[in-house]
């Protein structure tokens, strides 16, 4: 319902400026990736699109319905993004596109040398517990952003549309980086908060995940969390991190926040009751971290729910 992680806004073009109405596409080329800022300004259907390399895309504004090979076909909005494979080919339909109600979404295409270069030096000082890869998965492509991403991405559009200085293209290669981090870093969160039950018996970061949720409305001691992964406290709070690109502290809050959530819809939960039944111990604490990751506070989160 509130998707406050969006990309800050880029200028549509007017219609005489346009070459086309559907998917006009305007190109800011960097040395390892090109920023494309697509625009459609009429209804369409079935429109294809592949690239050669991985890319990165996200919705600035409007809706767009997606049909990507490997899922379902899927409505994407603003808060939202995708990842998408070498040569896969979209198929997009903009069914509420218009002059006064254009869809726009950028897609940052990176070049597959640069990705093997980032991959190998994670691989090579950075390597995950049991000597897993670090990688881009192909099966989890459709994400909700968060603020990591949405800076990263924001800083890339600025430097693609803005900057002109000799230093560009470095500054954008240290990003695209860190961008690559941040999207394996959300795979891993989609896949293990979603399918830790599933992964806990063979995976300590799965099995202490599950255990949170399974006690979430319970007080948790966080440094007792390491003896459940079988790892030192330093060492568990360095790796979960890398994996995941939030603290266990994080993640025991999100799940508190997401459980409130489900609280909230029912009008006969109060935001004290609420709060203490989602694990908080403090209300005051619980209004300010909701609002600070929901984007409006519990009461209100609670009466546009019901509207």
């Amino acid at each position: 319902m509130y998707s406050k992680y969006t990309l800050a806004p880029v200028p549509v073009h007017d219609e005489q400026s346009l070459y086309t109405l559907v998917e006009n596409r305007s190109i800011y080329t960097m040395d390892n990736c090109e920023l494309n800022v697509f625009e459609t300004h009429k209804r369409a259907a079935e429109v294809e699109l592949q690239f050669g390399d991985w890319v990165f895309t996200s919705m600035l504004r409007g809706k767009k319905v997606m049909q990507l090979k490997s899922v379902e076909s899927f409505d994407y909005l603003p808060g939202e993004s995708v990842i998408v494979p070498p040569n896969e080919l979209m198929k997009i339909d903009f069914p509420e596109a218009a002059k006064d109600n254009p869809t726009q979404c950028i897609a940052l295409a990176i070049s597959a040398d640069h990705i093997k270069a980032t991959l190998d030096v994670l691989n090579e000082r950075h390597r995950k517990i049991e000597d897993r890869a670090w990688e881009l998965d192909k099966h989890y492509l459709h994400l909700e952003n968060n603020p990591d991403l949405v800076e990263i991405s924001n800083r890339l559009i600025r430097l693609g549309l803005k900057d002109h200085t000799p230093e560009k293209d470095i500054i954008a290669n240290l990003t695209l980086r860190e961008l690559l981090i941040r999207l394996m870093q959300t795979q891993a969160r989609h896949i293990f908060e979603r399918g830790c039950k599933k992964l806990a018996s063979v995976n300590p970061f799965a099995h202490v995940m599950q255990h949170i949720k399974d006690n979430i409305t319970t007080r948790i001691d966080v440094d007792s969390l390491s003896n459940r992964a079988c790892m030192s406290r330093a060492n568990f709070y360095r790796k979960f991190k890398e994996e995941f690109g939030y603290t266990p502290a994080d993640f025991i809050l999100k799940e508190r926040i997401r459980l409130a959530k489900n609280y909230l819809k029912d009008p006969f939960n109060s935001v004290t009751q609420t709060c203490y039944m989602a694990g908080f111990q403090d209300l005051n604490y619980f209004i300010r971290a909701f609002k600070k990751e929901v984007g409006v506070t519990p009461k209100i989160y609670q009466v546009n729910y019901r509207n």
